[in-house]
């Protein structure tokens, strides 16, 4: 858990300075879980970071059905519907708020962790890959933070959606899976293989990156 740790405060503290007296930050969650929403370490850790750094926290969901959910002891798809916003405020202890209602100009950057979440209910890459279409929301909400060059921090499997968000040449990582870093390739993006306890940034683009804390016990 260490390594988790210490590599969501690095990737904290990297936004904290690329704004100079950050204060507010919008978090996206998309569920409650990793194989079909937020993955809670993940998204704990962020929690915990932005408190250490003692900045003023928001959270934000799509008011929306996931596509699918997962029994998460079977890894079995059920025959049911949630909501993610519902699902999400199991993290956030009920503080959240519709992603509709997120306004760049109330925040100075963003954060998404990861889970399957964000390539399925943020995205749809988990059935789409290259051609994967980015929530549209989420995809205004985040040109709008880009174009006032507020810094983006996204984890896990969370980057595959930036090529597409800023449409350009980002550096990014999600690890060392070769097949994901050639689809990110493909949409335009620059994948860089990084270790669990290491981040990518990209100042020119505003951008921290870093993969998923599952790899802590690899």
């Amino acid at each position: 858990m260490a390594i988790g740790v210490y590599t969501y405060k690095w990737v904290t503290s990297n936004l904290l300075q690329m704004e100079k007296d950050m204060k507010s930050i919008a978090v996206i969650l998309s569920g409650c879980g990793v194989f079909d929403g937020s993955e809670i370490h993940e998204s704990v850790l962020t929690m915990l970071a932005l408190s250490q750094n003692k900045a003023e926290v928001h959270y934000f969901s799509p008011n929306d059905f996931q596509p699918t959910v997962i029994n998460h002891i079977t890894g079995e798809e059920k025959a049911e519907k949630r909501n993610m916003m519902e699902e999400a405020s199991r993290i956030s202890r009920g503080k959240i708020s519709p992603l509709s209602d997120a306004k760049a100009e109330n925040f100075d950057a963003v954060i998404i962790p990861g889970g399957f979440g964000a390539a399925k209910n943020l995205c749809n890459f988990a059935t789409k890959g290259v051609q994967c279409e980015i929530n549209q929301q989420l995809l205004t909400f985040v040109q709008k933070m880009h174009q006032q060059k507020k810094p983006l921090g996204l984890m896990c499997i969370a980057p595959v959606m930036l090529p597409k968000m800023l449409n350009a040449p980002v550096k990014l990582t999600i690890g060392n899976d070769a097949k994901t870093a050639e689809m990110i390739t493909e949409m335009g993006g620059i994948h860089i293989n990084c270790p669990v306890d290491e981040i990518v940034v990209d100042d020119e683009y505003r951008v921290v990156t870093t993969l998923h804390i599952c790899w802590q016990n690899r």
